[in-house]
């Protein structure tokens, strides 16, 4: 099981959506929000029910995730040398029914597995701008790592 203590560095905020008669607004991050450091992009990613996109991590951006449309557990692990958190696990489950902002910082271990019963759709607002040619990215494989977690649901 996921330890309940935070992530140094990780924070998370509740999203609130704006009903009204023709949709729904909700504001994800802002200029103004103690998550916003700058801007490099906004991206969407997807994943098919039951697929896990995992593990990897930056050394020059920080990400902040929220889960658009469907469910997905998002798991982060902290393997920072120098981190008082350090070897601290922790899952969150986002999206339709959990609508909230995870700011994770550079050096820290993420992934995510879409826990729905139909495609799950993550949108990205990073730091920094993807580098083609030299991307900051640092991949482990999700399964069998030296990161000590199980993708697999946990029934009970």
């Amino acid at each position: 099981m996921a330890n309940e203590k935070l992530i140094s560095g990780v924070s998370v905020r509740s999203l609130k959506l704006i009903p009204d008669e023709r949709g729904r607004l909700m504001e994800i991050l802002r200029a103004d929000d103690k998550e916003f450091s700058q801007f490099g992009q906004v991206y969407v990613t997807t994943a098919y029910p039951g697929v896990v996109k995992a593990w990897h991590c930056h050394k020059l951006q920080d990400d902040n995730m929220t889960v658009l449309c469907g469910m997905a557990k998002i798991v982060l692990y902290d393997d920072r040398k120098d981190s008082p958190t350090r070897g601290v696990l922790k899952e969150f489950f986002v999206g339709e029914h959990n609508h909230i902002l995870i700011h994770i910082p550079k050096y820290v271990w993420h992934g995510f597995k879409c826990i729905s019963s139909s495609e799950a759709m993550i949108v990205n607002i990073v730091t920094e701008p993807y580098a083609y040619d030299k991307p900051d990215e640092y991949r482990k494989p999700a399964h069998d790592s030296d990161i000590p977690y199980d993708w697999s649901r946990k029934d009970g």
